[in-house]
């Protein structure tokens, strides 16, 4: 669906017809995971060299059938297991593009990872997915992200039940609020734990509202040296209101405390993404990921000193800001970190902890960088350098 016709709905429709309502199903929830196969037992053996990948997710899970699948309702806890990146699999005569995926008990879940974690360099990579996702997309985005870094550690998809749907947009933030005690207690016990040296966070769109309050309340509830290992945060395409998370950030997870302690975050930004211009359609401020101006006059001194029309937020220490604007891709440009070549080439170079990159152009802000196509390779293999598969496309 095009912007403009977004946003037509929105301005022509009361909101009751621009969401999507949750509903029950028919069958009862307790159904679903009646099979003992939703109930991993202590000591249950998992193929970690088939399914290498580390999941949690407050999702429903259906268990009923040969292949679990993860649902767009909320489940009654928190479980843990390993997957697969998802692939197309014959059901019946039809094809479905599905993640295999083993539940496994809490306690042996936290063995595997302390296991993988020391064979690396106590490396941990987290990524929490946004809006509009579904089980599936998410782990098929953190298999890419762990190709296309070849991160040195574990990998970790938390996924919250979000609707997969265009106008679940509603249900997806009041599903992201009631998960908020979920992910900060699952970052807690990440960060506690003695051998993880490092935590590299990524969060996409909506997950950023999951993530800056739970590392907050880590940084609260932890000793100093608990939570200095959340030290790497990238915010790609964050849908949480600018103004808020400057007046909130500098005294809370960026404190000159944390920012002692090596912590920065890095924010990927786009005037093309279409998704969040929605957003701030909807919420009517703009958005971390955006480079809107709200401000009229700031737009047009900008205009009259022959700039780019484009606002960012204000400068705070430990925080850079990278506009990915001119190399974007997609058909809403709201996941350039994943699809276009030159922005994937500088989040591979951020998880692995690079502060600067000869690639960035720098702005008439210190802390604001722009990323432009390479007059050398105007054209290059976006899926090839980003390390995306073919199979089981989801449009953004």
């Amino acid at each position: 669906m095009r912007m403009k016709h977004v946003l037509a709905i929105l301005a022509s429709l009361p909101l009751a017809g621009c969401i999507t309502p949750v509903d029950y199903g028919k069958i009862r929830h307790a159904d679903y995971v009646a099979d003992p196969r939703c109930t991993a037992q202590p000591g249950a053996a998992i193929d970690g060299e088939a399914m290498p990948l580390f999941f949690a997710t407050s999702r429903l899970p259906d268990c009923r059938t040969p292949d679990i699948r993860l649902l767009q309702y909320r489940g009654e806890r928190v479980r843990y297991g390993r997957f697969a990146p998802p692939r197309d699999v014959e059901v019946g005569k039809k094809k479905q593009f599905l993640t295999p995926t083993a539940f496994q008990d809490a306690g042996d879940w936290w063995a595997a990872l302390r296991a993988e974690t020391d064979k690396r360099q106590g490396r941990v990579l987290l990524y929490v997915h946004g809006y509009r996702e579904n089980f599936e997309t998410t782990t098929k985005d953190t298999a890419q992200i762990a190709r296309m870094t070849g991160f040195d550690g574990p990998v970790i998809a938390y996924s919250w039940p979000s609707q997969h749907q265009i106008l679940g947009y509603a249900v997806d933030e009041t599903n992201m609020y009631h998960d908020v005690r979920n992910f900060r207690v699952f970052l807690k016990s990440l960060a506690e734990q003695s051998w993880v040296k490092e935590i590299v966070i990524v969060s996409h769109s909506l997950g950023a509202r999951l993530v800056i309050p739970a590392v907050g309340y880590v940084d609260r509830t932890s000793s100093s040296a608990d939570s200095s290992n959340i030290s790497n945060i990238i915010l790609a395409s964050p849908d949480i209101d600018r103004e808020t998370f400057e007046r909130d950030i500098a005294d809370d997870v960026l404190s000159a405390r944390r920012i002692a302690s090596d912590r920065r975050i890095t924010v990927y930004v786009s005037r093309a993404d279409k998704a969040l211009a929605a957003s701030r359609a909807l919420h009517g401020y703009p958005r971390l990921g955006s480079p809107y101006c709200f401000d009229p006059f700031e737009a047009a001194d900008l205009k009259a000193k022959g700039l780019p029309e484009r606002c960012y937020p204000v400068a705070i220490a430990g925080m850079t800001v990278v506009d990915t604007t001119d190399v974007s891709r997609g058909s809403t440009g709201h996941s350039n970190f994943l699809r276009s070549a030159v922005a994937c080439r500088d989040f591979i170079d951020v998880v692995a902890g690079k502060r600067t990159r000869p690639e960035r152009a720098a702005t008439q802000l210190a802390h604001v960088f722009r990323l432009l196509p390479d007059p050398a390779d105007p054209k290059p293999d976006d899926n090839l350098i980003c390390n995306r598969t073919a199979g089981g496309e989801a449009d953004e």
